[in-house]
């Protein structure tokens, strides 16, 4: 028997799409694989619009079923970085700009699993330890080569969760 206000999807899309509406009533998504609640896993970096954006979005691509994935920082930015946009769109088919924005940690639920992307900018502090920090640089400002060479790494450590 299912407590009330918990709500159990068979469908994988119909649970993809219905998360939008279950996070707003703050219910609790469970999945028909497991029986219980998703781990909610946030990607912090300090403004929230490359490597953390890159990671919610492979998160939710590769692992969606497993984890309910989210980024967040401690700056926001007007956009997510034109050039993870369009490397994520080349490589994956990810478009990152129809799902997802620059958010604050305060507009996130509160995560089960914290991830920092890499202290080379300065961590922020979100009340706790970090569960873990993936070190990865800031591929700002760089080449393809660099980004691509981070969103490689995020795939793989996505991968190990």
């Amino acid at each position: 028997m299912v407590a009330p206000g918990i709500v159990l999807f068979d469908d994988v899309d119909a649970e993809h799409w219905a998360k939008r509406i279950i996070r707003n009533s703050n219910r609790e998504i469970i999945t028909s694989q497991t029986g219980e609640a998703m781990r909610k896993v946030a990607f912090i970096c300090v403004h929230n619009s490359c490597r953390s954006q890159i990671a919610e979005a492979l998160g939710k691509h590769l692992r969606g079923t497993d984890f309910d994935f989210y980024s967040a920082g401690v700056e926001t930015k007007p956009q997510i970085n034109q050039d993870a946009v369009r490397l994520m769109r080349e490589l994956y088919g990810i478009d990152m700009e129809k799902t997802q924005y620059s958010k604050l940690i305060s507009d996130i639920p509160k995560p089960d699993i914290t991830i920092s992307m890499g202290c080379d900018v300065g961590c922020p502090y979100i009340g706790k330890a970090f569960d873990d920090n993936w070190n990865l640089p800031d591929p700002t400002g760089q080449n393809d080569k660099a980004f691509i060479d981070v969103i490689r790494r995020i795939e793989k450590n996505i991968m190990k969760l």
